[in-house]
């Protein structure tokens, strides 16, 4: 399987990202998540995040840890997302997006990215 994936860090946190809006990746596969994270055998990673498709917003972020396993709300996780999105065409400069724990917005203000953690 080939995967395109960006490789992300915020401030010091570093995350393959991958573009799921076509729903190829296995996300159920713990396995392939945590070897993909492995710093030795894989490509590296605290983290792995998927956007995906959502019913009402431009995108959903699912964070996974390093394990493989769903992980809650990461604020660096999340801001690299919103940076992501936006040089991929997905979102405009401000957006809204659906995370584990809910509903959150991002702004994208040139090389600065925030977001809410509310």
């Amino acid at each position: 399987m080939n995967i395109k994936f960006s490789k992300y860090q915020g401030t010091g946190n570093d995350f393959i990202i991958i573009n799921n809006l076509s729903n190829f990746f296995p996300k159920d596969d713990n396995k392939l998540i945590s070897v993909l994270c492995n710093r030795k055998f894989g490509i590296g990673a605290d983290g792995l995040i998927l956007i995906n498709k959502h019913s009402s917003l431009p995108f959903e972020m699912n964070y996974y840890n390093s394990d493989g396993f769903i992980g809650s709300m990461c604020g660096n996780g999340a801001r690299c997302s919103v940076h992501f999105s936006f040089i991929n065409k997905i979102i405009k400069s401000k957006t809204k997006f659906n995370a584990f724990d809910g509903i959150h917005s991002g702004i994208v203000d040139h090389d600065i990215i925030k977001i809410s953690m509310s």
